[in-house]
């Protein structure tokens, strides 16, 4: 299987090196073209455990790996780390379906990705027979630094850094990152927002490509955000896992297509489920959810893409961003692999703040695409709806799903079933969760995450309970600019 680069021809990668590397050099994004070689049997899929699931989709799309590698591999990465052997259940809430996510050690979606991708960062370093240390740059807008930092701490051989916007986070998802043991991990607040840090991660790598410091180090720079392969590849799983419960569940036949409704704001979650779909998924559409920071809802519906725009900072904070990473791989795909297009867009993007995509770019997606977007006040008014109805109790960022789900009900019902992404635990956001429900307004995360579970009864993870009783380990606070030389003092 070959990757290639967003943005040029020049630039291909076998999946080993994909996952190494994290971006291309030139800046672009690793991604396949040949889907018809990546191609899964539902059908086969339905007797299979979540591991096996995993294993076998994973390994269609990183193709360097053989199975007897990747089934060995996802069974050391899950194995005793999830609330379930199930992984990633799908509960039934009215007559509508969510598929829970956030049963991993850190409460977020992003465990099912990073979970494995310290694992095959070291199979890939392995195979190619490298040598230096790797080092892992993330920037977070809450739920990836701490997925993470648990991930890649104390695994050998490797280093982590990962910024987040300082005053940008949760309460409960800043203790997270902030007491994360080991040895080799660093956590860095920026003066900025979530785009502020991806940016300067983003120019870090450019900075490296040009001046070949972290090689001088003994060290090589790579990714856990969603722009590595490897990150994104873990994630397409869950679509197919979360089609055969309904399956065998009799929600639906074997073949009919369903709708996937997707919190986000970085493009990640919601590509997976294109590259599922792209895979032989039965995907009617693709449910683009955003919050106030609705960029992505603009440019579904407009075709431009416009970052200059009031930044919100909103209750479900992992999902304030204005530059959507991987929305420069959709562009290439829906595109044919237009290397010169998505170069061109991406620095228009850079330069003027905006683009306009093509048309027929515009018509593939809204085929397959559906854009809508919810603001705190409706996400706070559905989880207290929700919980009321249901008994069902969401977090911030699933409520802009579910509210985004209703709009797309009322304007489209196409008739199939309807499944909404649940990101993260709604004990890492007790105190918009609790508002929601309630009209406590405690002054603490901690204080809401003890009052939600008395009124709720709702189990709160072991993971996040400990996290009152732990010391903070890391303080440091740079302007965007200082990041580069942050992560050249952590090297040295």
């Amino acid at each position: 299987m070959i990757f290639y680069s967003t943005r040029s021809s020049d630039h291909t990668a076998s999946s080993t090196e994909a996952v190494l590397k994290g971006i291309a050099p030139d800046g672009g994004l690793y991604t396949p073209l040949a889907f018809d070689q990546m191609q899964v049997d539902v059908g086969s899929l339905l007797n299979k455990s979540a591991l096996e699931i995993s294993a076998e989709v994973i390994g269609r799309i990183l193709s360097d790996f053989a199975p007897e590698e990747m089934r060995a591999l996802i069974e050391a990465a899950y194995a005793d780390k999830f609330e379930t052997e199930d992984l990633t259940p799908v509960e039934k809430v009215g007559d509508d379906f969510v598929l829970e996510l956030f049963r991993g050690p850190t409460s977020a979606f992003k465990d099912v990705a990073l979970s494995v991708l310290p694992r095959l960062i070291i199979a890939s370093k392995q195979k190619l027979g490298v040598q230096d240390d790797i080092v892992i740059l993330t920037a977070t807008s809450g739920d990836t630094g701490k997925a993470a930092l648990e991930g890649f701490h104390d695994v050998e051989g490797t280093r982590i850094v990962v910024f987040y916007p300082d005053g940008g986070v949760s309460d409960v998802q800043k203790a997270q990152m902030v007491t994360q043991a080991g040895d080799n991990v660093g956590v860095c607040a920026v003066k900025g927002n979530f785009d502020d840090a991806q940016t300067g991660v983003k120019n870090i790598f450019a900075d490296d490509e040009a001046n070949h410091w972290a090689a001088a180090s003994g060290a090589r720079l790579s990714s856990a955000n969603s722009i590595n392969i490897g990150r994104l590849a873990p994630q397409v799983a869950y679509y197919f896992k979360a089609y055969c419960d309904l399956v065998l569940r009799g929600e639906i036949r074997l073949g009919d297509p369903v709708n996937f409704i997707v919190p986000t704001g970085n493009f990640g979650d919601i590509l997976a489920g294109e590259f599922a779909r792209r895979m032989g998924l039965p995907v009617a559409k693709l449910v683009c959810a955003s919050n106030a920071n609705n960029v992505l809802t603009d440019f579904i519906n407009t075709g431009v893409y416009d970052r200059r725009r009031e930044f919100f900072k909103t209750a479900s904070p992992s999902m304030d961003i204005l530059v959507s990473s991987n929305l420069e791989r959709y562009l290439f795909l829906a595109s044919g692999g237009d290397f010169d297009l998505v170069a061109k867009l991406m620095a228009d993007l850079r330069e003027k703040g905006e683009y306009t995509s093509p048309a027929a770019v515009m018509e593939a997606m809204r085929e397959r695409f559906w854009g809508g977007c919810a603001d705190d006040g409706r996400a706070l008014d559905a989880i207290g709806r929700v919980w009321k109805k249901y008994g069902y109790l969401m977090d911030t960022h699933t409520a802009v799903g579910w509210a985004v789900m209703e709009d797309f009900k009322a304007q489209v019902d196409n008739g199939w079933a309807n499944v909404v992404l649940s990101t993260a635990s709604p004990y890492k956001f007790s105190r918009d969760v609790l508002s929601a429900i309630s009209d406590e307004q405690p002054e603490s995360g901690f204080g809401a995450m003890d009052m939600l579970h008395a009124l709720t009864k709702v189990p709160v993870p072991a993971p996040l309970a400990a996290l009152r009783t732990r010391e903070a380990r890391f303080k440091d606070v740079v302007g965007k600019d200082a990041m580069l030389d942050y992560v050249k003092n952590v090297l040295r």
